[in-house]
Protein backbone atom coordinates (compact mmCIF):
# COMPACT_ATOMS: atom_id res chain seq x y z
CA UNK A 1 0.00 0.00 0.00
CA UNK A 2 2.75 2.00 0.09
CA UNK A 3 3.80 1.95 -4.07
CA UNK A 4 2.94 4.60 -6.65
CA UNK A 5 0.18 2.42 -8.40
CA UNK A 6 -1.44 1.83 -4.71
CA UNK A 7 -1.85 5.86 -4.01
CA UNK A 8 -2.52 7.39 -7.31
CA UNK A 9 -4.62 7.70 -10.05
CA UNK A 10 -2.29 8.78 -12.36
CA UNK A 11 -4.09 9.75 -15.49
CA UNK A 12 -4.83 12.71 -13.34
CA UNK A 13 -1.63 14.71 -13.52
CA UNK A 14 0.78 15.80 -15.70
CA UNK A 15 4.02 13.36 -14.39
CA UNK A 16 1.63 10.72 -14.38
CA UNK A 17 3.81 8.95 -17.00
CA UNK A 18 6.95 9.79 -14.83
CA UNK A 19 5.64 8.40 -11.89
CA UNK A 20 4.94 5.50 -13.07
CA UNK A 21 8.56 4.71 -13.37
CA UNK A 22 8.94 4.72 -9.59
CA UNK A 23 8.15 2.14 -7.38
CA UNK A 24 8.05 4.20 -4.31
CA UNK A 25 6.77 7.95 -4.11
CA UNK A 26 10.05 9.18 -2.06
CA UNK A 27 12.19 8.22 -4.87
CA UNK A 28 10.72 10.94 -7.34
CA UNK A 29 11.50 13.57 -5.30
CA UNK A 30 14.69 14.78 -6.18
CA UNK A 31 13.44 14.71 -9.71
CA UNK A 32 10.63 16.88 -9.64
CA UNK A 33 12.25 20.17 -10.28
CA UNK A 34 13.89 18.76 -13.60
CA UNK A 35 10.79 17.32 -14.73
CA UNK A 36 8.78 20.86 -14.47
CA UNK A 37 11.04 22.14 -16.98
CA UNK A 38 11.21 19.51 -18.94
CA UNK A 39 6.54 19.33 -18.93
CA UNK A 40 6.93 23.21 -18.87
CA UNK A 41 9.31 23.32 -22.35
CA UNK A 42 6.58 21.01 -24.24
CA UNK A 43 3.44 23.72 -23.15
CA UNK A 44 1.54 24.98 -25.63
CA UNK A 45 1.27 28.64 -25.99
CA UNK A 46 -2.01 28.72 -26.80
CA UNK A 47 -2.78 27.17 -23.51
CA UNK A 48 0.09 28.42 -21.42
CA UNK A 49 1.30 31.68 -20.44
CA UNK A 50 4.91 32.03 -19.56
CA UNK A 51 5.57 34.02 -16.67
CA UNK A 52 9.47 34.75 -15.81
CA UNK A 53 11.90 31.93 -16.20
CA UNK A 54 10.61 28.68 -15.79
CA UNK A 55 7.08 30.00 -14.91
CA UNK A 56 4.40 28.39 -16.54
CA UNK A 57 0.44 29.42 -16.00
CA UNK A 58 -2.60 27.84 -17.34
CA UNK A 59 -4.83 30.75 -19.57
CA UNK A 60 -7.73 30.14 -17.13
CA UNK A 61 -5.88 29.39 -14.06
CA UNK A 62 -6.95 32.64 -11.31
CA UNK A 63 -3.35 34.36 -9.48
CA UNK A 64 -4.29 36.82 -7.21
CA UNK A 65 -1.36 39.54 -7.77
CA UNK A 66 -0.48 39.14 -4.06
CA UNK A 67 0.84 35.84 -4.66
CA UNK A 68 4.58 35.00 -4.93
CA UNK A 69 5.13 32.33 -7.15
CA UNK A 70 8.92 31.25 -7.84
CA UNK A 71 9.93 28.68 -10.60
CA UNK A 72 9.92 25.80 -11.98
CA UNK A 73 6.08 26.22 -11.67
CA UNK A 74 3.48 24.40 -13.48
CA UNK A 75 0.16 25.86 -12.80
CA UNK A 76 -2.78 23.87 -14.17
CA UNK A 77 -6.22 25.11 -15.76
CA UNK A 78 -8.82 26.04 -13.65
CA UNK A 79 -6.82 26.35 -10.94
CA UNK A 80 -7.04 29.16 -8.35
CA UNK A 81 -3.91 30.47 -6.30
CA UNK A 82 -5.08 32.55 -3.70
CA UNK A 83 -3.86 35.92 -1.97
CA UNK A 84 -0.49 35.75 0.10
CA UNK A 85 0.08 32.51 -1.24
CA UNK A 86 3.63 31.30 -1.64
CA UNK A 87 4.83 28.75 -3.91
CA UNK A 88 8.58 28.70 -3.11
CA UNK A 89 9.80 26.53 -6.14
CA UNK A 90 9.62 22.87 -7.30
CA UNK A 91 6.02 23.07 -7.97
CA UNK A 92 3.59 21.23 -10.58
CA UNK A 93 -0.01 21.97 -9.52
CA UNK A 94 -2.58 20.12 -11.47
CA UNK A 95 -6.08 21.02 -13.05
CA UNK A 96 -8.86 22.69 -10.69
CA UNK A 97 -6.46 22.67 -7.79
CA UNK A 98 -6.78 25.66 -4.75
CA UNK A 99 -3.75 26.79 -3.21
CA UNK A 100 -4.72 29.29 -0.57
CA UNK A 101 -4.05 32.04 1.63
CA UNK A 102 -0.29 31.80 3.27
CA UNK A 103 0.39 28.56 2.27
CA UNK A 104 3.72 27.45 1.39
CA UNK A 105 4.55 25.12 -1.95
CA UNK A 106 8.35 23.37 -2.13
CA UNK A 107 9.29 20.85 -4.10
CA UNK A 108 5.70 19.35 -4.44
CA UNK A 109 3.10 17.32 -6.97
CA UNK A 110 -0.36 17.88 -6.69
CA UNK A 111 -2.53 16.08 -8.68
CA UNK A 112 -5.70 17.63 -10.19
CA UNK A 113 -8.26 18.37 -8.01
CA UNK A 114 -5.85 19.13 -4.98
CA UNK A 115 -7.40 21.94 -2.43
CA UNK A 116 -4.50 23.23 0.38
CA UNK A 117 -6.59 26.36 1.07
CA UNK A 118 -5.77 27.55 4.24
CA UNK A 119 -2.44 28.04 5.44
CA UNK A 120 -0.91 25.01 5.07
CA UNK A 121 2.72 24.15 4.13
CA UNK A 122 3.34 21.13 1.94
CA UNK A 123 6.97 20.03 1.07
CA UNK A 124 8.81 18.00 -0.71
CA UNK A 125 5.44 15.66 -0.93
CA UNK A 126 3.02 14.69 -3.40
CA UNK A 127 -0.91 14.80 -2.58
CA UNK A 128 -3.08 12.78 -5.09
CA UNK A 129 -6.22 13.89 -6.83
CA UNK A 130 -8.65 15.31 -4.56
CA UNK A 131 -7.09 15.23 -1.74
CA UNK A 132 -7.34 18.22 0.91
CA UNK A 133 -5.83 19.92 3.72
CA UNK A 134 -8.10 21.42 6.52
CA UNK A 135 -7.18 24.84 7.93
CA UNK A 136 -3.54 25.19 9.23
CA UNK A 137 -2.80 21.30 8.57
CA UNK A 138 0.86 20.75 7.51
CA UNK A 139 3.44 18.28 5.97
CA UNK A 140 6.69 18.36 7.88
CA UNK A 141 9.02 17.14 6.07
CA UNK A 142 12.45 17.01 8.51
CA UNK A 143 13.14 15.47 11.62
CA UNK A 144 14.07 16.92 14.49
CA UNK A 145 17.15 14.91 15.15
CA UNK A 146 17.93 16.05 11.03
CA UNK A 147 18.32 12.17 10.36
CA UNK A 148 17.77 10.48 6.90
CA UNK A 149 13.42 9.98 6.83
CA UNK A 150 12.53 6.51 7.32
CA UNK A 151 9.07 5.32 6.11
CA UNK A 152 6.81 2.81 8.20
CA UNK A 153 4.32 0.45 7.77
CA UNK A 154 3.44 -2.59 9.62
CA UNK A 155 6.42 -4.64 9.34
CA UNK A 156 8.39 -2.35 6.29
CA UNK A 157 10.66 0.31 6.61
CA UNK A 158 12.01 1.87 3.77
CA UNK A 159 14.90 3.70 4.26
CA UNK A 160 14.87 7.34 1.83
CA UNK A 161 18.29 8.46 2.60
CA UNK A 162 17.22 11.87 2.63
CA UNK A 163 16.82 14.66 5.51
CA UNK A 164 14.07 16.04 3.70
CA UNK A 165 10.92 13.65 3.09
CA UNK A 166 7.27 15.01 3.83
CA UNK A 167 3.74 13.19 2.66
CA UNK A 168 2.31 11.24 0.43
CA UNK A 169 -1.19 11.33 0.26
CA UNK A 170 -3.47 8.57 -1.82
CA UNK A 171 -6.59 10.26 -3.72
CA UNK A 172 -9.18 11.87 -2.04
CA UNK A 173 -7.29 11.71 1.45
CA UNK A 174 -8.67 14.29 3.65
CA UNK A 175 -6.51 15.94 6.59
CA UNK A 176 -8.38 17.84 9.18
CA UNK A 177 -7.45 21.22 10.33
CA UNK A 178 -4.30 21.60 12.31
CA UNK A 179 -2.91 18.25 11.93
CA UNK A 180 0.68 17.50 11.86
CA UNK A 181 1.50 14.76 8.97
CA UNK A 182 5.37 13.83 10.24
CA UNK A 183 8.28 13.11 7.93
CA UNK A 184 7.40 10.04 5.80
CA UNK A 185 3.60 9.91 6.66
CA UNK A 186 1.83 7.89 4.42
CA UNK A 187 -2.16 8.36 3.65
CA UNK A 188 -3.70 5.91 1.62
CA UNK A 189 -6.56 6.42 -0.68
CA UNK A 190 -9.45 8.01 1.00
CA UNK A 191 -7.99 7.84 4.40
CA UNK A 192 -9.12 10.20 6.65
CA UNK A 193 -6.99 12.53 10.29
CA UNK A 194 -8.95 13.83 12.62
CA UNK A 195 -7.97 17.31 13.59
CA UNK A 196 -5.22 18.48 15.51
CA UNK A 197 -3.36 14.92 14.98
CA UNK A 198 -0.22 14.40 14.78
CA UNK A 199 0.35 11.58 12.51
CA UNK A 200 3.37 9.07 11.26
CA UNK A 201 3.99 6.32 9.59
CA UNK A 202 1.08 4.88 7.76
CA UNK A 203 -3.03 5.59 7.53
CA UNK A 204 -4.35 2.50 5.31
CA UNK A 205 -6.90 3.15 2.40
CA UNK A 206 -10.58 3.67 3.80
CA UNK A 207 -9.39 4.20 7.39
CA UNK A 208 -9.57 7.19 9.51
CA UNK A 209 -6.66 8.18 12.24
CA UNK A 210 -7.75 9.58 15.17
CA UNK A 211 -6.07 11.53 17.61
CA UNK A 212 -4.34 8.86 19.62
CA UNK A 213 -2.99 7.24 16.53
CA UNK A 214 -5.93 4.42 16.25
CA UNK A 215 -7.38 3.76 13.05
CA UNK A 216 -10.58 2.24 12.40
CA UNK A 217 -12.08 1.54 9.16
CA UNK A 218 -14.23 4.00 6.99
CA UNK A 219 -18.33 2.33 7.34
Amino acid sequence: MLRVIDLFDLSHSLAGDWLAGFEYPHEALPGIKALIVKLGERLGEEEYERRGEDIWVHKTAHVFPSALIGGPCIIGPQTEIRHGAFIRESALIGANCVVGTACELKNVILFDGVQVPHYNYVGDSILGFKAHLGAGAITSNVRADKQPVVIKADDIQLETKRKKVGAFLGDEAEVGCNAVLNPGTVLGRRASVYPTASVRGMVKADHICKIDGSQVRRV
